[in-house]
């Protein structure tokens, strides 16, 4: 039997509710010359979430630290944000190493998070239908 669960422990067809954000992180340089974002990783397609300290629902790349004061917690990442995309690259399905790889190799990350959950900002949200458009 498989199971439909996918990210944040979501059934697919149900709706989820979580944020997504777009956030810019900039490296900071260590007293030894190395640029630190302030953050740890986990997961990857390669990696079995079963084995996660978190118990992670699927493969995708979870934050597991942020270092207090580092460049990650000043950007606004959580712990537990799943990573989506860094400067256009997806991160949906990708291994461990070449995640850690991508995150090293520039200064600056473009970042596309999801958070799960969404915060209540006092006003009701309505579901709207998807508008179909037919090319022909």
């Amino acid at each position: 039997m498989t199971s439909n669960v996918a990210a944040f422990g979501h059934e697919a067809g149900e709706p989820l509710e979580c944020l997504t954000l777009a956030i810019e992180l900039v490296k900071e340089t260590t007293n030894d010359g190395a640029k630190a974002c302030g953050l740890r990783i986990g997961g990857g397609i390669d990696q079995d979430p079963a084995n996660s300290p978190y118990s992670y629902p699927d493969n995708g790349i979870y934050i597991t630290h942020i270092e207090p004061s580092g460049p990650a917690e000043k950007a606004g990442l959580k712990i537990h944000d799943k990573i989506l995309q860094v400067n256009g690259y997806d991160f949906t399905m990708v291994t461990h190493e070449k995640a850690v790889h991508y995150i090293k190799k520039y200064n600056v990350l473009k970042m596309l998070v999801a958070r799960q959950g969404v915060p209540d900002i006092g006003r009701s949200v309505s579901v709207v239908k998807p508008v179909v458009y037919t090319v022909q």
